[in-house]
């Protein structure tokens, strides 16, 4: 659905009208799965759920059409995600997982190896990144968020957005070309951020 369509049910969705609302988290639901993903949310699936519990109920007070409707359901993301992060440091850490004793089977494949790497190395990648420019990254990126709307999100003007952005970008490729010159083992190949 493009931000057109989802301006066009934006309506019925403000007026409760349940195919609208599925629209609507069709269309965003996934962007926000990946970002909070990305940003090392432990459940993002549950999270992303929280975040549209959040949002359609105050979808009538959304203002600006797609993009405000963009906009806000990024904030809300981006605040589920600092508190699932808060939370989470206050508790102590995990234990270690032991595979020798799981007795637990689950069909594996090269497909889903292959995901997982390569999840793990953007991960990585971003992981490098200071705080700030990640952020912008991934709601630029994921979020497809305009410079403005990072901004609205984060609290900071378009002016740092576009700095963040262009030291964030620097730095992932000073990353990848070290990467791609220690890289001989073949893992990334074909890998692209």
């Amino acid at each position: 659905m493009s931000d057109q369509l989802l301006e066009d049910v934006l309506p019925a969705a403000q007026a409760g009208q349940a195919w609208a609302l599925r629209a609507v988290y069709d269309q965003l639901a996934p962007r926000v799965l990946s970002y909070l993903r990305t940003r090392g949310a432990a459940e993002p699936e549950d999270l992303t759920s929280e975040v549209f519990l959040t949002v359609f109920p105050r979808l009538a007070t959304v203002t600006g059409g797609a993009a405000g409707l963009r906009t806000f359901t990024f904030s809300v993301a981006h605040a589920r995600l600092v508190d699932d992060l808060r939370r989470r440091s206050r508790r102590e850490p995990p234990r270690q997982y032991d595979p020798a004793t799981d007795v637990r089977t689950a069909p594996s494949s090269e497909d889903d190896a292959l995901v997982g790497l390569q999840t793990e190395r953007v991960r990585r990648l971003l992981d490098a990144l200071a705080p700030d420019q990640r952020d912008v990254l991934v709601l630029r990126v994921l979020g497809d968020l305009t410079v403005d709307q990072v901004a609205e999100t984060l609290g900071k003007s378009a002016g740092a957005v576009k700095q963040l952005q262009r030291r964030g970008l620097l730095a992932l490729r000073r990353s990848l070309e070290q990467e791609s010159v220690g890289d001989t083992d073949g893992l990334t190949d074909g890998v692209t951020l």
